[in-house]
């Protein structure tokens, strides 16, 4: 009977341990994502079981040990923004807004200027508001996409994954809201670079190199530096 209280003892030493480790390890993740459990508790315990049914629940729990420790970070913003707006698009982009009284001239000056001084190169430009008012002879609020690139950069992001691709060149957007005011968007870049796996050092120098340059020609643009 002792010996089975001694074992009785060890398994709820070793259960007492685990438990602590689990709570330590992951309360971040779950103070970081607290404030959403009343959206859970929203949809309903028979809807969060359905939906739960078609996931790889060992799947998530190890990735969490997979992914960059700034990943719950990056993905509590994203569904922050998300349930703010109920939308995908504005959960996943950076937005500022440009000063008033600046024109588009004064904002397109400002991010060429400052590209320059970053030496990332301006590889193309879409004039979208312009096209469609020759297509349709109709008058639009502005909006126009501008592409920029640093050529060694997006290679070695290549040749780490293709997918990769996709974000390539990195573009900024300048638009005119529905109440005529001029706003620049960018997409967020923190999810490939946080969002995944750890990105090799180089690779992850190089990414937030050219995250700061992006960040920093939205906001000195916005307000109209050279």
């Amino acid at each position: 009977m002792a010996a089975l209280r001694n074992v009785l003892a060890l398994i709820g030493l070793l259960a007492l341990m685990a438990g602590s480790y689990a709570y330590l390890k992951y309360k971040p993740i779950y103070d970081a994502y607290r404030p959403m459990l009343t959206e859970v508790r929203q949809i309903g315990p028979e809807k969060m079981k359905s939906m739960m049914e078609s996931w790889d629940i060992p799947a998530l729990i190890r990735l969490g040990d997979e992914l960059d420790p700034r990943a719950p970070e990056v993905y509590k913003t994203m569904l922050e923004r998300l349930i703010e707006t109920k939308n995908s698009a504005d959960a996943t982009v950076w937005k500022v807004p440009v000063e008033e009284g600046l024109s588009v001239e004064d904002v397109e000056a400002s991010m060429k200027t400052i590209a320059n001084e970053h030496n990332i190169k301006n590889v193309g430009e879409l004039p979208l508001s312009e096209q469609v008012r020759l297509m349709t002879d109709e008058e639009q609020r502005f909006l126009k996409i501008y592409m920029f690139c640093n050529p060694l950069t997006a290679m070695n992001m290549v040749q780490h994954s293709d997918a990769y691709s996709a974000y390539l060149p990195c573009r900024i957007s300048l638009i005119e809201d529905k109440e005529g005011k001029l706003w620049l968007y960018a997409l967020d870049m923190d999810m490939m670079i946080w969002g995944g796996a750890t990105l090799p050092d180089y690779l992850q120098e190089e990414a937030l190199s050219v995250r700061s340059i992006i960040k920093d020609i939205m906001e000195r643009a916005a307000e109209g530096d050279f």
